[in-house]
C-alpha cells in the first residue's frame, strides 16, 4: 500500500549496490526536502525517542494525511524525507494501516541503522499514527 513516491525510493534503492550509496541517498531526500518553518520547532511538534531533534508538524487537508518535518541530524532529515514519501497524501484513516516497518525492510534501512536511530525512527512513526488515528 505504499505510495507511488516511496515505490520510486524502492526502485532507486534496487539500483544502489552498497550501504554507503543508499545512506547518502537517503541524505539527499532530506536536503532536497523543504526545512520547517521556525514557528513549528515547537516542544509540541517535537518527537521525544530521537537522538537528534526532531520535529513533525503534521496537516490534515480534506481527509488527506500529510506532514512536514525537520532534524538537526542530516541522515534523519533523510528519514523525515523517506517517511514523508510513505505517508503523505494518504487518506488519513489509511496511515495507521501502514505497515512502516515492512515497507522500510524494502529498503534494508533496519541493517544499517544505529539503535538509537532504529528508536528514533519507531518514534516518528508512532507520532504519525497517533496524529492520524486521533484525527479519523
Amino acid at each position: 500500500m505504499a505510495t507511488p513516491a516511496f515505490e520510486e525510493i524502492v526502485e532507486d534503492f534496487e539500483f544502489l549496490e552498497d550501504w554507503e550509496d543508499r545512506y547518502r541517498h537517503v541524505i539527499e531526500q532530506g536536503k532536497a526536502m523543504e526545512p520547517l518553518d521556525e514557528v513549528f520547532k515547537v516542544p509540541a511538534t517535537k518527537v521525544n525517542g530521537c537522538a537528534s531533534q526532531v520535529w513533525l508538524h503534521p496537516v490534515i487537508e480534506e481527509g488527506k494525511f500529510r506532514f512536514d518535518g525537520d532534524s538537526d541530524a542530516l541522515i534523519v532529515r533523510g528519514l523525515i524525507a523517506v517517511l514523508r514519501t510513505l505517508y503523505n497524501g494518504l487518506p488519513v484513516s489509511e496511515v495507521p494501516k501502514v505497515d512502516a516497518g515492512g515497507e522500510l525492510a524494502r529498503l534494508g534501512l533496519h541493517e544499517h541503522l544505529s539503535a538509537q536511530r532504529s528508536n528514533g525512527l519507531r518514534a516518528m512513526i508512532e507520532r504519525i499514527r497517533e496524529v492520524a488515528l486521533a484525527s479519523a
